[in-house]
């Protein structure tokens, strides 16, 4: 009899139970549909990205929606089509070559050499031998009677070079002009009506703009990579964050990309690719191309480069040293060693002095003042804008002609 009790009762509290459960599982779907109905409802929201409109939206979201909408829909037509950067590598990727070079280099023939010569008290260079060492590279064609830019550090040193055409033909390359301070040299091979590149405006592109490489990494020819332009004024001397000439991209660069093109989503050439942070990923760097337009003539004529100096080491005016020397401007550019014999010493300029000026240009960080001065020739006059103990004056000073060392 107990049992029969305790079976009811327990029957009972399982109905209960299953009750409840019942309930909250009706509950949850009325829950759930009346959220979907709603979203359903405020689909508009999602405009941006391009999955549902909704034109008779009129929050404030939505009107902030319609203005991106606007700039898109001024974009030129097939500005970013499917094919665009397809498009733009096979046009110019024609004018893309591959550079292979041999150059002797002296090796030691026994592992540790170092250390065997110290220890053994022999002199290196009796053990030594020279062997050759393939390099390759990458360039492309300037101008259409067989002129090719590249990188200076590709064909240095090199006792061949061969250069090898989109088309599978191959030539051999003559140095022309070597700009080593910018790593830029001209092969010249024997051929003509050779399709060129056209090149653009580094000054006008901008971080976030569309980046094409092609070059011959790793002897993979004419590789195709893109990304965007991820920084400017990008140093490779010493610290890489102070300000410097290179543009930085993310679109992959490796080995034997270097003297290859850096190129905009219209295909024009907008750097040389040159360097890369090994250790890192998507930090590639490019010299722009407007550093190679204002030698290219000198290296095609096989003119040596003369690089206009003023003959100071310079650091950033900081907002710390501003209110240490009293001046009022944040931006500038601080001499901090003036060489011996130097234009500058000559014109007077003295260690301390804040140059704030070049011309009619203000000189917003010591990039744009050597921007300045390498848009000069030596000989030309140059008016500085300086800071001197609490007071403005200016110094003519001469350009002279940077020494070799």
């Amino acid at each position: 009899m107990r049992g029969v009790v305790s079976m009811s009762i327990n029957d009972s509290n399982w109905r209960k139970s299953f009750g409840s459960y019942v309930l909250v599982a009706v509950v949850s779907v009325l829950i759930t549909g009346l959220v979907f109905f709603h979203y359903a409802g405020d689909s508009h929201t999602f405009a941006a990205t391009g999955v549902v409109t909704d034109e008779s939206a009129s929050s404030a979201s939505d009107i902030q929606i319609a203005q991106s909408s606007l700039v898109s829909a001024q974009l030129p037509s097939g500005y970013m089509s499917k094919d665009s950067i397809a498009n733009v590598a096979e046009r110019v990727g024609r004018a893309v070559v591959n550079i292979d070079t041999k150059r002797t280099m002296k090796v030691s023939p026994l592992p540790f050499g170092d250390f065997f010569y110290e220890f053994f008290g022999i002199r290196q260079q009796d053990m030594t031998r020279e062997v050759e060492v393939p390099a390759i590279g990458s360039g492309f064609i300037v101008r259409s009677d067989g002129y090719v830019l590249t990188n200076n550090h590709v064909i240095e040193g090199a006792k061949e070079i061969v250069v090898t055409l989109a088309d599978g033909r191959k030539f051999n390359g003559k140095t022309m002009g070597r700009d080593p301070r910018n790593d830029l040299a001209i092969v010249k091979i024997d051929a003509k009506d050779l399709p060129a590149v056209q090149l653009g405006d580094s000054d006008k592109i901008r971080p976030g703009d569309f980046a094409i490489a092609i070059g011959n990494p790793y002897g993979l020819q004419h590789t195709v990579t893109a990304g965007i332009i991820s920084g400017l004024a990008r140093s490779l001397d010493g610290d890489p964050k102070e300000p410097g000439i290179y543009i930085q991209t993310d679109a992959a660069i490796n080995r034997g990309n270097s003297g290859g093109p850096l190129i905009d989503i219209e295909g024009r050439v907008v750097g040389i690719n040159t360097a890369i942070i090994p250790q890192a990923q998507g930090l590639g760097f490019a010299i722009p191309v407007n550093v190679a337009k204002s030698v290219m003539d000198d290296l095609i004529s096989g003119k040596k480069i003369v690089y206009p100096w003023i003959g100071v080491q310079l650091q950033n005016l900081t907002p710390e040293l501003a209110e240490y020397f009293g001046v009022r401007e944040k931006y500038g550019a601080v001499v901090a060693y003036v060489y011996p014999n130097s234009p500058a010493e000559k014109a007077g300029l003295q260690e301390g002095d804040i140059i704030l000026r070049i011309g009619n240009a203000q000189v917003t960080n010591i990039t744009k003042l050597q921007e300045e001065v390498r848009n000069r020739k030596a000989g030309d006059k140059a008016v500085l804008q300086v800071w001197r103990n609490n007071s403005y004056m200016l110094i003519t000073v001469t350009l002279g002609e940077m020494p070799d060392d």
